[in-house]
């Protein structure tokens, strides 16, 4: 049985597009511009206060773990309020170096270490449609280790971190998944995970791409009538059920056809289809040109 969150993770294929640690002593404040692209914060070392746009202001601790899907404009500082520092967060993923704020004397009162993930396949925006705006995990012993793994990661730079740093990222990219996969995720498959009726069909429709499904037959395997399994699915993942097996199957296409080594024909068996026409009228609808011309187009 194929696992759809450890799939999106694999499609995604996450790495740390950069990671910085900051630190701060004192009374300080920083204020990112809106960066766009998901990023994250680990806490090293203290505590400190962070304020998203449009959000209530959050204690972040050791330990914790941060995560910003389309990163708005933010704030970290100390508990008692200083003129803050304007920042770049572009600029500031072109320099490899600590950035430390407030007393530059001694010992920090912070330490956290702040990055970006890049994604080699997948649009971002698929994390973006998976998640809550903001997730912050804490108090997870499983992330904690993590935590710490990624810290001595980024500290001792020995050979063959980058690639050690990107399968820890990996790691942590899918517990704070499973941490928002419960009653506060949005509408999406993570929703749709976290409940018991949906998640044994969510699992088939992933581990039988293939299958020429119907919402009966995934009724069924959902144990709810055909009316009652529509309404749940619509609700929770935000989509019909159709019309999500079509958006998974397209993200299966793109990913086989970005391979190469499968023509046309062969990709459109993979995901359900057994004519290439009618496969390549849907894929030109959903993706925005034929599947051949996407097969064609250079890596990003």
């Amino acid at each position: 049985m194929i696992d759809p969150l450890s799939e999106v993770v694999r499609l995604l294929q996450p790495q740390a597009a950069f990671a910085n640690v900051i630190s701060g002593k004192g009374n300080w404040a920083v204020c990112y511009a809106e960066f766009g692209l998901p990023s994250f914060c680990i806490v090293l070392d203290g505590s400190c206060r962070l304020t998203v746009d449009g959000r209530e202001p959050i204690t972040i601790g050791v330990g914790d773990f941060v995560l910003l899907p389309a990163t708005p404009a933010f704030t970290l500082s100390s508990f008692v309020p200083a003129p803050p520092v304007l920042l770049d967060p572009r600029t500031v993923a072109s320099e490899r170096r600590e950035h430390r704020y407030g007393d530059p004397i001694g010992p920090p009162d912070m330490r956290l270490l702040g990055g970006s993930f890049l994604f080699d396949a997948a649009d971002p925006g698929l994390l973006v449609s998976l998640l809550p705006s903001l997730v912050h995990v804490r108090d997870s012993v499983r992330l904690s280790q993590l935590v710490q793994m990624v810290g001595e990661e980024s500290a001792d730079q020995k050979p063959g971190s980058e690639f050690v740093m990107s399968r820890l990222l990996e790691l942590l990219l899918v517990e704070a998944m499973r941490s928002a996969s419960g009653g506060t995720a949005p509408p999406g498959l993570l929703r749709g995970l976290g409940d018991e009726r949906l998640a044994p069909a969510l699992n088939q429709m992933h581990a039988r791409v293939d299958h020429a499904w119907s919402v009966d037959q995934l009724a069924r395997v959902a144990a709810l009538s055909r009316s009652a399994f529509f309404q749940r699915f619509t609700r929770l993942v935000g989509v019909a059920p159709m019309e999500y097996l079509l958006a998974w199957r397209m993200e299966i296409a793109k990913k086989l056809l970005r391979g190469g080594a499968l023509s046309v024909s062969e990709v459109a068996e993979r995901v359900g289809y057994g004519s290439t026409s009618a496969f390549s009228v849907a894929f030109s609808r959903h993706v925005g040109q034929p599947p051949s011309q996407y097969a064609r187009r250079p890596e990003p």
